[in-house]
């Protein structure tokens, strides 16, 4: 295993995974507070922020597995944001 992982890009490894772990306890709470399983607008962000963050990081590492599931993973999640701004575009009467 090569652990001679510059500090800048682990730090960013980390913080993307952070980010795309939170949207599990946010998917979490938003169900227990309405004990109903619910998937908040919330998850799909820190998917984007978390994936987006994790696939720079794979570029980095020239990682092609982790790369083409990080990018195809982003590809789903601003697709599901982008039927919930359609959504809520449409509630408001927009056209």
């Amino acid at each position: 295993m090569n652990f001679d992982i510059d500090g800048g890009w682990l730090a960013i490894g980390f913080l993307g995974q952070a980010l795309f772990s939170a949207r599990f306890f946010v998917q979490w709470l938003s169900s227990e507070r309405i004990k109903k399983s619910v998937i908040p607008t919330a998850f799909w962000y820190f998917s984007v922020a978390g994936g987006a963050t994790l696939l720079a990081y794979a570029i980095h590492r020239r990682d092609p597995v982790f790369i083409v599931g990080q990018a195809s993973g982003l590809f789903i999640y601003l697709r599901n944001l982008q039927f919930l701004w359609r959504d809520r575009k449409a509630a408001a009467g927009g056209p």
